[in-house]
C-alpha cells in the first residue's frame, strides 16, 4: 500500500521541512488528479495549470486563507512550517510567500502522515475553493 513504511512515523517528531517534503508531493499530486478530474486532456495545458496551482505565492495565498479554519494543533504544525529556515527560496518568489507555502506544505505533510484522511480532504477542498477565486477565471480546457 502506498505510505505504508510511513504509518509508524510519528508526524510530531518529523521536523517541519520534511513534512514539507512530503506535503509537497500530496499535493502535487492532489492537484494532478483535480485537474484531471476538470477534463483537462492535454498535457501541456495540465503542466501550465499544475505549476499555477503549486507555486508558492498560490501556496501562500491557501495558508493566509486557511486561518481560522484550522485547529491548535495544525496551526502549531502550519506555524513551525512557517518558521522554518529552508536552504533557499525559488527564484521570482518572496521569501515571505516561500515560507507561507511550506507552512502550508508541512501542514498537508502532517495530516498524510497522520492518515486524518476526511481532514486533509477538508484542507484540500479549502485550497481549492481559494484556487477557483484566484486562478480558474482564465483557466481553459
Amino acid at each position: 500500500m502506498f505510505g505504508k513504511n510511513l504509518v509508524k512515523t510519528n508526524p510530531r517528531e518529523v521536523s517541519s521541512l520534511v513534512l514539507a517534503y512530503i506535503g509537497d508531493a500530496v499535493y502535487e499530486l492532489a492537484v494532478r488528479e483535480y485537474l484531471v478530474e476538470q477534463g483537462i486532456t492535454n498535457v501541456n495545458k495540465l503542466h501550465i495549470e499544475a505549476v499555477r496551482h503549486v507555486r508558492a505565492s498560490t501556496q501562500a495565498k491557501i495558508f493566509r486563507a486557511l486561518e481560522g479554519h484550522l485547529n491548535k494543533d495544525e496551526e502549531a504544525v502550519a506555524r513551525r512550517g512557517r518558521n522554518a529556515k529552508p536552504a533557499h527560496a525559488p527564484r521570482g518568489e518572496s521569501v515571505i510567500e516561500y515560507r507561507h507555502s511550506t507552512g502550508f506544505e508541512s501542514l498537508v505533510g502532517y495530516l498524510y502522515l497522520q492518515r486524518d484522511w476526511l481532514r486533509l480532504e477538508k484542507i484540500l477542498s479549502l485550497a481549492r475553493d481559494v484556487i477557483k477565486q484566484e486562478l480558474e477565471p482564465g483557466m481553459e480546457s
